[in-house]
């Protein structure tokens, strides 16, 4: 189920979010300026953003895998359309449709996930699956500049679209939804209660501030992570004179090690028994990192590729610690619909990432661009509630023992 998750999620980020990787080639063959080039790339984000939260409840009523095999069949399909398309604004609406259907992934994977770990394994678990994301830009960084190079637009979608619809057979035909939380007719109400479970009247998590403190959070970090994305490529060719193939493949290797930063963040807050506390740690680094892009901007040589390198690992390192913080707080009754709230409120800040960083870099240049982007981190940081670090624990202590107790009870009546 992990594998089934991490490889949706890839294959969608790789359509998703590897556009970025087109824009020097959009730059040179279509004429676009940055801020245009900007709005093109983030076109899926605006698609994630407007149906994260529709597939969330998509996938705690009819189950994860459902969910996730539809929306890679219709990814796959909006994906193939706007590579047949003509024109950048129709490719555009159709890429915003892309996005809208790639939700499902993005709020079901985790859910599967989620389901089949206990919370000592999660932090890993979801560190693992929210691998996805960056192994997915790394594949698009590899794979879609030769692409275009080699067949326009055309192929450069369709490639990553036919993998959609490659991966969803597998889910279809390996997927299993996760086991709901077992309880014996007695205590079935009590149990599932406790335990998050999908049967019975469970209170909504937003009823305090804690989950929207944790999404407004974790929007805030996005922006330096697709600032990063974006523009790295168009940065290393237009400022740096690089190609764009080699660009790719040195932010490949990048994409790499951000994938490495979520398990290791992951396996961090499984160690510290906390997902927040190690959250705003990263944030506070992730600000840093951009300050040094911002000074190094200008220098010669290795420093700013270097310093774009760390930022781009640091920036993405946090991102599982927010997901995994979400579905614990909200129980699994609530678990699809919160995800796809997180989802929501970060891909909104990263589709007004890319053309406002854009405009910054056109009308400022680079390093003014990316150091005010660092204060984005700082207020995320200052965000970040990890004073519920102890409710949670709490909370999922127990919820743990309402499992076992309900769990001891089946048990005892099979036995008799």
């Amino acid at each position: 189920m992990l594998a089934l998750g991490t490889g949706a999620q890839t294959i969608v980020c790789s359509l998703l979010f590897g556009l970025p990787f087109l824009l020097p080639y959009l730059r040179r063959t279509e004429g676009v300026d940055l801020a245009a080039g900007g709005a093109f790339v983030a076109a899926p984000s605006l698609g994630l953003f407007l149906t994260l939260v529709a597939w969330g409840a998509f996938a705690d009523r009819y189950g994860e895998r459902l969910a996730i095999a539809l929306g890679l069949a219709l990814t796959g399909l909006t994906g193939l359309g706007a590579a047949a398309a003509g024109g950048l604004g129709t490719r555009a609406v159709l890429l915003v449709l892309v996005g809208a259907a790639g939700a499902s992934v993005n709020s079901a994977s985790g859910r599967l996930v989620m389901g089949w770990f206990a919370p000592r394994q999660r932090g890993v678990a979801m560190g693992i699956r929210q691998m996805g994301q960056p192994l997915g830009v790394a594949l698009g960084a590899a794979a879609l500049p030769p692409l275009a190079q080699r067949g326009g637009l055309e192929l450069a979608l369709g490639v990553p679209a036919v993998g959609c619809l490659a991966v969803m057979l597998l889910v279809a035909v390996f997927a299993e939804d996760p086991p709901h939380p077992v309880t014996s007719t007695a205590g079935a109400g009590t149990a599932a209660g406790a335990a998050g479970g999908v049967s019975g009247k469970v209170p909504s998590p937003y009823r305090t501030t804690q989950l929207w403190r944790v999404h407004v959070a974790s929007a805030l970090l996005v922006v330096p992570q697709f600032t990063t994305a974006s523009f790295s490529a168009e940065f290393l060719v237009s400022e740096r004179g690089w190609d764009a193939q080699t660009a790719g493949r040195v932010l490949a290797v990048v994409a790499l090690g951000g994938a490495g930063g979520r398990l290791v963040a992951g396996r961090w807050s499984d160690l510290a028994g906390s997902r927040l506390r190690p959250m705003r740690i990263i944030a506070v680094a992730s600000a840093v990192a951009m300050l040094g892009v911002a000074l190094t901007e200008s220098t010669t040589g290795a420093l700013v590729v270097l310093a774009l390198a760390v930022a781009s690992i640091v920036s993405v390192s946090d991102n599982g610690l927010g997901f995994t913080a979400t579905a614990e707080i909200a129980g699994r009754a609530w678990s699809g619909r919160s995800l796809g709230l997180q989802n929501t409120v970060q891909n909104l800040a990263a589709f007004a990432t890319a053309p406002v960083v854009g405009a910054m870099a056109g009308a400022w240049g680079y390093a003014w661009a990316f150091g005010l982007v660092a204060v984005f981190p700082l207020v995320g940081a200052r965000v970040t509630p990890v004073q519920a670090d102890r409710v949670l624990a709490d909370r999922l202590a127990a919820r743990q023992h309402a499992e076992d107790e309900a769990t001891g009870e089946a048990a005892g009546e099979a036995a008799g």
